[in-house]
């Protein structure tokens, strides 16, 4: 399964690299951090079966959960079973805070 660290996706995000990035996390989660990773798109991890089919195929997808585990790794491996370029977050969005990176308010 193919991953992605914070640096190696901080990188993509400068250089303009075409992906969709999405965050994954728990709703409850995700409103209690109130923060995202800018240009991020919220999908219930819980209905991945009714939006799996909507994300692109033209460009690598890379998703991200609270610690970058069971979520974010489990749905990655589902949309590389469909062929799509997919990757998870290392340490998820935790790491990506922990590391200094930039974040935006919901």
């Amino acid at each position: 399964m193919n991953r992605i660290t914070s640096c190696e996706l901080m990188e993509w995000q400068t250089a303009g690299r075409s992906f969709t990035l999405l965050d994954v996390r728990r709703e409850a989660v995700r409103a209690a951090d109130a923060a995202v990773i800018a240009d991020a798109h919220w999908l219930d991890p819980e209905s991945v079966l009714r939006w799996k089919d909507s994300v692109p195929r033209d460009r690598p997808v890379v998703l991200y959960c609270a610690h970058g585990h069971e979520i974010s790794q489990g749905i990655a491996a589902t949309l590389e079973a469909m062929g799509l370029d997919a990757r998870y977050l290392v340490d998820g969005f935790s790491g990506w805070r922990d590391a200094g990176r930039p974040t935006q308010g919901l």
